[in-house]
């Protein structure tokens, strides 16, 4: 994230969005991780050697599998499709059959032709619905989430729910960074509306590099900088989805 704690994701393209990187004048950059590929140097990738565009099409297809994959993994409320369709859409992305499918799900032929065409309905819809906001946008010379004086912040991608808390203004977020942390990224007073609570949380995440695995010592040691009660802020991250643990407790990462 930057300093802004915006993602390239949420304001990426359609096609940006399919292969999963962003171009720019000199580099390349994944829009999940925000690994970035500097254009005119060589990389090497198991003992091959490839520019940085291929490189980072391999980068999403060794860490993150496809663009496809991490976007049917995401949180449902963040997709809009349930969890059957999600289930749906990763056999018709194998090459299924609607029979093979159906025979998988235990369900009737039938029932996969009206799965097909309630989804075939929500891409015509999203369709439209992309077409108007992109009609409002350019009309009034103003993206939907610009208010007056302020901007409301796109909640981070791996969150586990979407409601009300993470309807956040950049104002809003900079005044409770202002007041409930210090000069130098510790927390004066942990927050307990939950609103300030993710926003405080979307700082402390900052203190961690993308990719790294840490143990529990070592996320704690960290944490210990930033706050006394260090276990609460650590069972935070992870339910709010920022921090990814091992089921043994042995291992945590950043949610990507």
């Amino acid at each position: 994230m930057n300093e802004n704690n915006k993602e390239l994701f949420w304001d990426a393209t359609i096609e940006e969005v399919k292969r999963g990187y962003i171009e720019w004048d000199e580099s390349y950059k994944c829009i999940i991780c925000e690994e970035e590929f500097t254009k005119g140097r060589i990389y090497e990738i198991d003992s091959m050697f490839y520019d940085a565009k291929k490189a980072t099409e391999l980068h999403i297809e060794k860490i993150h599998g496809s663009s496809l994959e991490y976007l049917l993994g995401m949180n449902n409320t963040f997709t809009g499709i349930s969890e059957v369709q999600r289930e749906l859409l990763v056999l018709i992305a194998s090459g299924l059959t609607d029979k093979e499918i159906a025979t998988k799900l235990g369900v009737a032929h039938s029932t996969i032709r009206n799965h097909r065409y309630k989804l075939r309905e929500k891409e015509k819809q999203a369709r439209l619905f992309l077409a108007m906001m992109e009609l409002i946008s350019s009309g009034t010379k103003k993206k939907i989430n610009k208010l007056d004086t302020e901007s409301i912040c796109d909640a981070h991608k791996t969150a586990t729910t979407l409601d009300d808390r993470y309807n956040i203004t950049d104002k809003e977020r900079e005044n409770t960074i202002k007041n409930y942390m210090d000069e130098n990224g510790a927390i004066k007073t942990y927050p307990s509306k939950e609103k300030k609570k993710i926003i405080i949380l979307g700082e402390v995440v900052k203190n961690f590099s993308k990719g790294k695995k840490y143990s529990e010592k070592e996320i704690n040691r960290v944490l210990k900088r930033i706050y006394e009660d260090y276990a609460s802020i650590r069972r935070a991250l992870i339910e709010y989805g920022f921090i990814e643990r091992s089921n043994d407790c042995s291992s945590y990462w950043i949610k990507e």
